[in-house]
């Protein structure tokens, strides 16, 4: 069902939604300047109050707490920095925070950027989309107005996307979960319309990886008409189904000698790369085939299957590569309908690069170690404020797999963060373009889930009319923070959806460059799904020496 402004599914809003409509009807909402008003000054924009009745899920109106103006420089532009609080109806919910960029020289365009993890800090609004082009102009320095939001909570932890405390409100747990993002949306394109007084954007796009990729193709299913274009990049979309495996990852590293330290996660990453990295063609330290690759973990196994130091695997650290690397499903149903989660490749799930990202530097336990993995310290705050609401709770208490008193909450939560409608035939028909990128190695949000994704697109929808819309890229050698990555891509995809978009000229042939130090800017195809690059002969280093094959 698609969800725009006042969904039937969410009866808490009909009564507010349904005044909304009628004011609109009546003609009693503020409206931006006419077109050829005269612009606000930036400072002038401080107090400016936006109406509940300006918004389309129910709050209680907000206002510009701080406008000021930002000088220009050689890599952007001088603009107007306002920050927007949007208040909640709940009194003990926090605000939404805003922030939003107002470019001098504006290209009547603009683009929203999502979050990360729990979010809980305004994204950079100066920043560049996820994937970006390294060294080139950002939205903002390219005219586009830019906003974001903390999604309706302000974390003071040293790493606010691992805070999941606001969850213990409701209203901030529906904010988190999909909300924020429409409120977001129409408050900054209200004071968009106050500043340039010519109207709202011409065209209007969302960007956003992980977490942020989740809030892209929630946009896209709940608002199909509210953006024009979407760029949504390794995306977190079934969020509760990927919570679950992360627990039943806390409960698999947390069993005795199964967990690996760096040393053994460089091992495997090492004997990946040595049984797959030549299968394109080309040993270069990316695998380009990653569905290809056939490694078995057994190749590195001690002698006797005990543990004999950093040099091999024990049996019980195999048994646990190979159980992270599949996948896993749990025996009973969530309201969402989602069944399992498709595991990790051997690749990502043990990148010695950023090992943060993936297994961590600390076996799980409880607590839980500040060196853990970031998935199961993810875990540990979702069973703390999503789940059992019980700051005191052991992670390692509950088990994903047997839920027991905990099962109905997890499907209710299932309900609201999975965001798991393939049928984006109304957001197509609105004339919405879709980009979904995700790297092979990424070792926090699986590609393989991503592609399932699509499957379901292109099964729901028919792969004519999926394509008709969409592109799906697969980056072999990037990971999830596309830093210290095999291949650290960089595209500008928000000049290619633009142009989709203005002109109705989908991507041909895109090029992606690595931006990675050790990559010297060599350019690799953009290889739509299911293809993959094969090198063919030539400069190593230069796209045009690799074909999309698959």
């Amino acid at each position: 069902m698609v969800d725009d402004g006042c969904p039937e599914a969410r009866m808490r809003h009909v009564l507010s939604c349904t005044a909304a409509g009628l004011l609109l009807l009546l003609g009693t909402v503020p409206a931006p300047p006419a077109h050829g008003a005269a612009p606000s000054d930036c400072a002038g924009l401080r107090g400016t109050a936006v109406p509940a009745t300006a918004i389309g899920l129910p709050t209680t109106g907000g206002e510009v707490t701080a406008a000021q103006e930002v000088p220009g420089t050689p890599a952007l532009g001088a603009y107007c920095r306002v920050e927007l609080a949007v208040h909640p109806v709940d009194p003990a919910a926090p605000d939404i925070t805003v922030r939003i960029g107002l470019p001098a020289d504006w290209n009547h365009k603009a683009v929203m950027f999502g979050g990360g993890g729990y979010d809980g800090a305004v994204p950079d609004v100066a920043g560049n989309v996820p994937f970006g082009p390294a060294g080139g102009p950002t939205p903002l320095a390219r005219g586009y107005a830019t906003f974001a939001s903390d999604s309706g909570h302000r974390s003071t932890a040293a790493d606010p996307s691992l805070d999941g405390a606001f969850a213990r409100n409701d209203e901030a747990l529906r904010n988190f979960a999909g909300d924020a993002l429409k409120k977001t949306r129409d408050a900054a394109l209200y004071v968009i319309g106050k500043r340039y007084g010519d109207g709202p954007p011409a065209r209007a796009y969302f960007a956003g990886g992980s977490t942020g990729g989740r809030e892209a193709l929630a946009v896209a299913q709940r608002w199909p008409r509210d953006f024009d274009g979407v760029i949504s990049a390794y995306p977190a979309w079934n969020a509760a189904s990927l919570d679950l495996f992360f627990g039943y990852e806390a409960q698999v590293l947390a069993r005795p000698g199964a967990f690996l330290n760096q040393a053994e996660q460089r091992l495997l990453y090492e004997g990946v790369l040595a049984a797959c990295d030549g299968d394109d063609g080309l040993r270069d330290g990316v695998v380009s085939d990653e569905a290809g690759c056939r490694f078995d973990p057994r190749v590195l196994r001690c002698r006797g299957g005990a543990d004999r130091g950093d040099g091999c695997l024990s049996d019980r650290q195999i048994r646990a590569v190979r159980t992270l690397s599949s996948r896993f499903t749990w025996p009973y149903r969530i309201a969402s309908g989602e069944t399992g989660y498709p595991g990790f490749p051997f690749l990502s799930g043990a990148d010695m690069t950023t090992p943060r990202l993936g297994m961590g530097t600390a076996a799980p336990a409880d607590p839980m170690p500040a060196t853990a993995g970031y998935g199961v310290k993810f875990w540990d705050q979702w069973v703390k404020h999503f789940v059992t609401r019980d700051p005191d709770r052991s992670a390692l208490s509950v088990d994903p797999r047997r839920p027991g008193a905990w099962r109905d909450r997890i499907s209710a939560l299932s309900a609201l963060q999975d965001v798991n409608d393939a049928d984006l035939r109304p957001f197509a028909a609105a004339g919405g373009r879709l980009l979904l990128l995700h790297g092979t190695a990424d070792e926090l949000v699986s590609h393989r889930s991503t592609v399932e994704y699509v499957e379901r697109m292109r099964k729901t929808m028919g792969k004519r009319a999926a394509d008709a819309f969409s592109r799906f890229y697969l980056v072999p050698g990037a990971n999830h923070a596309n830093v210290d990555a095999a291949f650290a891509a960089g595209w500008d995809s928000l000049g290619a959806l633009d142009t989709w978009v203005e002109r109705g000229t989908a991507p041909a042939h895109p090029v992606v460059a690595d931006n990675s130090p050790a990559g010297h800017g060599r350019t690799r195809p953009l290889c739509a799904w299911p293809t993959w690059p094969r090198y063919a002969g030539g400069d190593p280093g230069r796209a045009d020496a690799f074909r999309c094959v698959g």
